[in-house]
């Protein structure tokens, strides 16, 4: 069963932004895309570099660390569409934002 945790208000991620919580024992990047949150593992696949601390163009995110680059709503891979790195649901209520993350 997917275990359902508020990890900030939606204040906290402006529209064009991204953060990064540590969130159950995982590390998640949250991106705020013109109003629409989304969520995904914040370790990149490469090299374990912060996909939170990318910069975010529109809904594609480039780690700071080696410029791979993903969409953040679907989780490809920009270059290798059969790289699909793990996103999360993520639902707003009020003024909270709430994640669902898959049991471990």
């Amino acid at each position: 069963m997917a275990e359902r945790v508020r990890i900030a208000g939606v204040s906290e991620i402006p529209p064009g932004t991204s953060r990064e919580f540590a969130v159950s024992g995982r590390v998640v990047a949250v991106f705020n895309v013109d109003g629409v949150v989304h969520a995904m593992d914040g370790v990149c696949p490469h090299a374990g570099g912060p996909l939170g601390e990318g910069q975010l163009n529109g809904n594609i995110v480039t780690c700071p660390w080696h410029g791979w680059q993903f969409d953040v709503e679907t989780g490809r891979h920009c270059l290798n569409p059969n790289l699909v790195h793990a996103i999360f649901a993520v639902s707003i209520e009020g003024e909270d934002i709430y994640l669902e993350l898959p049991e471990a």
